[in-house]
């Protein structure tokens, strides 16, 4: 199990973007295969934020449609262009500190 200090480190250089293990190692990412894993996450925290948002403007509010159009065409940019990269840093790396791998099916295969 990892230390506190080991967990930070590991959370910091992936959502940064870093490699895991140092800054200029040469690692092989053929390893790293995130998929939709961070997508997922980006759409379904910004979907809660913008919908949210968006229903209480219109119950408090009750704006004319451009002002819904002005404020969540940008908001949905922001909250989903900004947390993209540096989750999917944060999933390669802990791909990486769990050996994470495809997995494999019959012979052979644990």
């Amino acid at each position: 199990m990892l230390r506190t200090d080991s967990w930070s480190a590991l959370i910091r250089s992936g959502l940064r973007g870093y490699c895991p293990r140092c800054e200029h190692c040469g690692l092989d990412f053929s390893f790293a295969d995130s998929a939709d894993g961070p997508a997922f996450f980006v759409m379904f925290i910004s979907g809660f934020i913008v919908a949210g948002s968006a229903l209480v403007v219109e119950l408090i509010y009750a704006p004319p449609y451009w002002v819904h159009a002005a404020l969540w065409g940008p908001l949905i940019l922001i909250t989903t262009l900004v947390p993209l990269r540096p989750l999917k840093g944060l999933m390669i790396a802990l791909q990486h500190h769990h050996k994470a791998e495809e997995r494999r099916f019959g012979a052979g295969a644990p």
